[in-house]
């Protein structure tokens, strides 16, 4: 019997029923350019267009459904194309996309839902959400406070990039730092997530955007090495997360949250254009 309880909605989705999202006016995808992964970009301009570099689609997957791109029980039934081919795209949002009104949360909820029109229109994408109950990491602030620092980064300049200096993006380092110039909450519980043995719910009702430089620290858990066995790096000599998180005055508490489990039904390669 599974430890998993499982809520009793189910259902299809290529894209929330309950919110129908905008969809971008012009789409062009392409094979990627590049096949070196350190030009891999995700950036979203102001006005709410999308341009993606050597982009795989699980990173279009993380983004627009909050789950990790290592694997994750969280997100089943992914082929290996998702990982190993990458695109470039470039999207047109229309005009009322993003509105220079937007609160920087409901700027990135409309994002996410036309990434998964985008993904539903031109990737066939069809997902099944499972929503069930399971063991997970409660984020919460600390009883002596947080001790982070607000971000110089304007909220209505800042929606999403992955460059290293962008928004909503953590810098890759040894030992995954917790590196980034403008992040909210939701960013920092989505990023460690990707190693993390638990999934991670953001619980710290803060607001706004911070900067965050961290050492980096021990992962609970590890992608696949890849195939050629060179993957294998020590770090036990980095603190643990609770500790990293501790000295920002945040802390993981371990309880039993509701939260949705997405299986792929149909994915299909794009056409190009």
């Amino acid at each position: 019997m599974s430890v998993f309880y499982r809520a009793v909605l189910y259902f299809l989705i290529a894209w929330p029923t309950a919110v129908q999202s905008q969809a971008f006016e012009k789409i062009t995808i392409k094979a990627a350019r590049s096949t070196d992964p350190r030009s891999s970009r995700i950036q979203v301009l102001p006005n709410g267009d999308l341009i993606a570099n050597a982009v795989p689609v699980i990173e279009l997957l993380s983004y627009a459904y909050g789950v990790p791109t290592n694997p994750s029980p969280r997100l089943n039934s992914l082929p290996g194309w998702t990982v190993g081919d990458s695109y470039d795209i470039e999207a047109k949002a229309p005009a009322s996309a993003i509105a220079a009104s937007s609160q920087d949360s409901e700027a990135q909820f409309r994002l996410q839902q036309m990434i998964r029109r985008l993904l539903a229109d031109r990737f066939s994408l069809v997902m099944l959400v499972e929503h069930e109950r399971m063991p997970a990491y409660a984020l919460t602030v600390s009883a002596s406070g947080p001790k982070l620092q607000k971000s110089a980064v304007p909220t209505k300049d800042c929606i999403f990039d992955t460059a290293s200096e962008g928004c909503h993006h953590f810098v890759i380092g040894f030992g995954h730092p917790l590196d980034a110039n403008a992040i909210s909450m939701d960013d920092l519980a989505h990023y460690i997530e990707n190693w993390t043995d638990l999934p991670v719910v953001n619980h710290t009702n803060l607001r706004g955007l911070f900067t965050v430089h961290t050492e980096g620290w021990l992962p609970m858990r590890l992608p696949p090495p890849p195939p050629n066995g060179n993957g294998t790096v020590n770090f036990e000599s980095l603190p643990t997360i609770f500790t990293v998180l501790g000295k920002l005055g945040l802390e993981l508490h371990r309880q039993e949250e509701i939260l949705p489990v997405y299986t792929v039904k149909r994915i299909e390669r794009p056409s190009f254009n």
